[in-house]
C-alpha cells in the first residue's frame, strides 16, 4: 500500500510491483513484505462484502416506514447496534432530544373560479406491498414549516428561485399577499417559501411537474421508475443555509440540559405555510390560473397552457402541526487504532427515511454495513488499523441533518483535535462513481478508484469515470485534456447530506461517495415508493454497486487509518483554489459588464422597442456600474499557498525517496497532527455572512441554492448580491485565511524536514 499517497499516484498493485522489482525501495514506516501486507488485507477486505447479505438488510430496514421518532426507526437502531456489536465493534447509541414537527392539519382548495379540494394523499399501488402501509405513514407535508391558515389569489413562479423573482418584475406581476406555487427543481425546496417570503408571499405550495420527474421522464411507478401522478415530495424546508439540524439548539447538541430557542425564535422555521402536492393535485390550480402566458422555459409538461396569474384561482391554504421533541438515536462504533488510537477516521451514512427508504438511505447504509462487517471480519483475522475507526448510523437526517450535526456540535472539541477524514454516502445506484470532497483528498480518492473493479464492465471506477468523461468531452481538444489528465476533478461540497457539520462547521476533510446514473430516476424520491420492491425492479436489483460501494468505501478506510502520513495533496487543493480565484475575477467582470451594457440598452430605448405593446412589460432599472474589486489579496495569498503546496510536496518527496525509515514513530505522528489540522485553517471563527454557523472559507452551500455548493462563498455571494463594499472586505479576510492555510502547510513541512535529520 502506498505511503505517501499524497505524492505518488499510482496503483496498490503497481505499488506493490515496484517494491518487488526494486529492492532498495522503502516506504516509509515499511518493508517491501509490510506492503505486500497491506495489498493482502484490502484484497481479503474487498472479497468480503457480499450482495445476498445486502438484499436481506435492504428488506429488513425498509420494512417499515422508519421516520424520526417512529417505532420501526428506533427498533432499526437498536438492530443495526446489534450487528456491530456482534461484528466485534465496541457500540453504542447516542440520543439527542429535536424539535420534529409531524403535521395535524392540510388543507389546499381552490375557492375561486371554482372548488376544488386537493387529496393530499399517495394510494397504495397493488403489486407493491408496503406502500399500503398507510397508518404508519407520514403525511404528505414540508417539515418545518410555520403553522398558517391563509387564503389568496394564486401566482406561479417557477422555480422560485431568485432569478424568477426578476422575471415576475419585468411582467409587472407581484406576489405580495399571494399565495405561490412553485415546481420542485432549480433549488433546494426550502429555498422556494424563503424566497417567496422575501417578496411578501403569505403562503407557498410545491409540486413535482411531470416534465422534472413524471411521464415526461419515462414510464411512471409501477410500470416504470418514475413520479405517478399522486406521487409527493416529502421533504424539510427548514432554512438549513443559515445552519442545520436542531432549529431550538443552534451549535450546541441538543441534550437535555441544552439551552433551547422558543420556537418562535428560531430563525430556521419558515416565515410562510408551505405544503407539497401532487402534479395531480396540481393540475387543476395551474389550469384555472390567468394572466401571462408563462415564459417558455417555466412551461411544464401538463396537458394544458402555463399560466403566471395572479388569480383568478383562489386557494385557501391551511397547515397546523404537532411540534414535539423528538429523540434521534445516532450508532456509534468504533475499532481502536493500534498505534495512532487518537487520530480518527469517520464513516456514516444516515439510516431515518421519509417513509420506507429504500433508496434514500438504505441503499448507502446497507453497503456502510457491509463494509462494517468486513473490517470486523479482518479484525478478528488479525488485522488492526493503526488510527481509529468510528462507524456512524445518522438518525434524523431527512428533516435536517439532526444526528449527524447534532453529534457534531457536542463532540466539537475532540473531533477538532482527532478527526482526519469524514466519508459520507447517502443514496447509492446502478452506474457511475462519483465524489466530492476536500481538494486535498482529490488525489487520494483517485488512488482508491483505480483499484475497485465496475461490476458491469470489467475495468476500474476510474477508467470508466475516465472514459465516460472522454464520451461526454465536447471538442476534440477536450476529448484529448480527459485521456491526458492523470486525476479526475472531485466536486466541491455544498450541502444536503451529513458531511454538513465535519466539514463546514468543524473543518474536517470529507468526501461524499456514491455510484448512480443508470439505476431508476428521482421520479419516487421521499414519497411511499420508495422501497424495496421500487429499488429491486429500477436501481440496483442485485446490489452490485452496493458491493462496489462498500469496496470503494472500504478500502478508503482502510488505506487513510493505517497511511504513515496522512494523505493529504496541498498541490491539488492550490491548484484548485487559484480555479476559484479566476471564476471570482470573470464572475466580477462579466457583472460589470453585464449592468453596463444593460444601462446602455435602457438608455438606447431597446427594451421600450422591443416590448410587446398589448403586454405588461416592465424595464430593468439603471444600476451603477460595479467598482473594479481589488483581487490583490487573494492573489498574494494564493501565491504564498502555491509556494506552500510545493515545499511540502517536495519534503514529502524526498522522505519517501530516502526510504522514511529515520522518522521515528512520535516524529511522524507529530507531522500528521500538523497536517490534520491543515484544513481547520481554512475556516473562520467569525463565518459566513448573516450565517456565522459556516466556517469554512472555501465550500458552503449557497444562500439562495440550499445544497448546491458555492466556492469562496463569501466573496462569490457578495459578487452575485452586487454588495461591492462586502466583497472588497471579504477578499481581504478570505486572503487571510489562505494565508493561514499555506502557514500551516508550511509548519507541516518544516515539521517533516526536521524529523528526516
Amino acid at each position: 500500500m502506498r505511503r505517501f499517497v499524497g505524492l505518488i499516484y499510482v496503483s496498490l498493485a503497481s505499488l506493490t510491483l515496484m517494491a518487488a522489482q526494486s529492492p532498495n525501495m522503502s516506504i516509509p514506516g515499511f518493508t517491501k513484505s509490510d506492503a505486500q501486507s497491506e495489498a493482502d488485507w484490502e484484497a481479503k477486505f474487498r472479497a468480503i462484502p457480499d450482495p445476498k447479505i445486502m438484499i436481506d438488510t435492504m428488506k429488513r430496514l425498509a420494512a417499515r416506514p422508519h421516520h424520526v421518532g417512529s417505532p420501526y426507526d428506533k427498533e432499526n437502531s437498536e438492530w443495526i447496534l446489534s450487528k456491530y456489536k456482534e461484528w466485534g465493534w465496541d457500540a453504542h447509541i447516542e440520543t439527542f432530544n429535536v424539535l420534529f414537527p409531524t403535521p395535524k392539519e392540510r388543507l389546499v382548495e381552490m375557492t375561486e373560479p371554482t372548488h376544488f379540494v386537493a387529496k393530499l394523499q399517495e394510494p397504495p399501488v397493488p403489486g407493491d406491498p408496503t406502500s399500503s402501509q398507510q397508518d404508519e405513514q407520514l403525511p404528505t407535508y414540508n417539515a418545518y414549516s410555520i403553522d398558517g391558515d391563509v387564503t389568496a389569489p394564486l401566482v406561479y413562479v417557477n422555480y422560485g428561485t431568485p432569478a424568477d423573482y426578476e422575471t415576475l418584475d419585468r411582467e409587472g406581476i407581484s406576489v405580495k399577499g399571494a399565495i405561490v406555487i412553485a415546481r420542485y427543481g432549480g433549488s433546494w425546496r426550502g429555498i422556494k417559501p424563503k424566497v417567496a417570503a422575501e417578496h411578501g408571499a403569505i403562503g407557498c405550495l410545491i409540486y413535482s411537474d411531470p416534465r422534472d420527474d413524471g411521464y415526461f421522464q419515462g414510464d411512471v411507478f409501477p410500470k416504470g421508475a418514475e413520479r405517478p401522478k399522486d406521487g409527493v415530495q416529502r421533504g424539510s424546508v427548514m432554512d438549513m443555509p443559515l445552519y442545520p439540524g436542531d432549529p431550538l439548539t443552534p451549535g450546541v447538541g441538543a441534550t437535555p440540559d441544552a439551552k433551547r430557542l422558543d420556537i418562535k425564535d428560531a430563525p430556521t422555521i419558515t416565515k410562510i405555510p408551505v405544503l407539497p402536492i401532487s402534479y395531480a393535485d396540481a393540475a387543476p390550480l395551474l389550469e384555472a390560473l390567468g394572466g401571462p402566458v408563462a415564459p417558455m422555459p417555466w412551461r411544464g409538461a401538463l396537458g394544458f397552457t402555463y399560466h403566471i396569474g395572479p388569480g383568478p384561482a383562489k386557494v385557501h391554504l391551511k397547515v397546523k402541526s404537532n411540534w414535539d421533541i423528538k429523540p434521534v438515536n445516532d450508532v456509534i462504533a468504533r475499532l481502536a487504532g493500534a498505534t495512532e488510537a487518537d487520530q480518527w477516521i469517520i464513516r456514516g451514512n444516515h439510516y431515518d427515511g421519509w417513509v420506507n427508504g429504500a433508496s434514500d438511505p438504505i441503499s448507502g447504509q446497507v453497503s456502510e454495513l457491509e463494509e462494517a462487517r468486513a473490517l470486523g471480519e479482518l479484525y478478528k483475522q488479525g488485522w488492526k488499523p493503526k488510527r481509529t475507526i468510528i462507524y456512524c448510523a445518522w438518525d434524523g437526517e431527512e428533516p435536517g441533518l439532526l444526528g449527524s450535526t447534532e453529534w457534531a456540535e457536542e463532540h466539537a472539541a475532540e473531533l477538532h483535535e482527532h478527526a482526519v477524514l469524514y466519508l459520507n454516502s447517502d443514496s447509492n445506484g446502478r452506474g457511475y462513481f462519483g465524489a466530492e470532497g476536500s481538494h486535498t483528498l482529490e488525489s487520494f480518492i483517485n488512488s482508491v478508484t483505480r483499484d475497485i473493479n465496475d461490476p458491469e464492465k470489467n475495468i476500474s471506477v476510474w477508467k470508466r469515470d475516465q472514459l465516460a468523461r472522454i464520451a461526454a468531452a465536447r471538442t476534440p481538444e477536450e476529448k484529448d485534456r480527459a485521456r491526458a489528465q492523470q486525476n479526475w476533478d472531485i466536486g466541491a461540497l455544498g450541502s444536503g447530506s451529513d458531511y454538513t457539520a465535519y466539514l463546514d462547521f468543524l473543518g474536517v476533510a470529507s468526501a461524499n461517495f456514491g455510484f448512480g446514473g443508470e439505476g431508476g430516476g428521482g421520479g419516487v424520491y421521499h414519497s411511499i415508493y420508495d422501497d424495496y420492491y421500487w429499488f429491486s425492479h429500477f436501481d440496483d436489483p442485485t446490489e452490485e454497486y452496493g458491493r462496489a460501494l462498500a469496496q470503494t468505501a472500504g478500502t478508503a478506510m482502510m488505506r487513510m487509518a493505517d497511511a504513515d502520513l496522512l494523505p493529504y495533496n496541498y498541490n491539488d487543493l492550490a491548484s484548485t483554489v487559484k480555479g476559484y480565484i479566476g471564476e471570482l475575477q470573470k464572475l466580477a467582470n462579466d457583472k460589470r459588464n453585464e449592468i453596463r451594457e444593460q444601462n446602455r440598452e435602457i438608455a438606447e430605448g431597446v427594451f421600450t422597442a422591443t416590448s410587446d405593446p398589448t403586454k405588461t412589460f416592465v424595464p430593468p432599472p439603471t444600476e451603477s456600474v460595479p467598482p473594479h474589486l481589488n483581487f490583490a489579496p487573494l492573489e498574494n495569498a494564493m501565491d504564498a499557498l502555491t509556494r506552500a503546496a510545493e515545499h511540502y510536496q517536495r519534503v514529502a518527496a524526498r522522505a519517501q525517496e530516502n526510504g522514511g525509515a529515520a522518522i521515528s514513530g512520535a516524529r511522524l505522528s507529530a507531522v500528521n497532527q500538523d497536517l490534520l489540522m491543515t484544513e481547520r485553517s481554512l475556516l473562520d471563527p467569525a463565518g459566513l455572512p448573516k450565517r456565522p454557523w459556516f466556517k469554512h472559507q472555501l465550500y458552503a452551500p449557497g444562500f439562495y441554492t440550499g445544497y448546491g455548493v458555492k466556492t469562496i462563498p463569501a466573496v462569490r455571494e457578495a459578487i452575485e448580491q452586487k454588495d461591492w463594499t462586502l466583497a472588497d472586505q471579504k477578499i481581504v479576510a478570505v486572503g487571510k485565511t489562505l494565508e493561514n492555510e499555506a502557514a500551516a502547510i508550511e509548519k507541516a513541512a518544516a515539521a517533516l524536514e526536521s524529523a528526516m535529520h
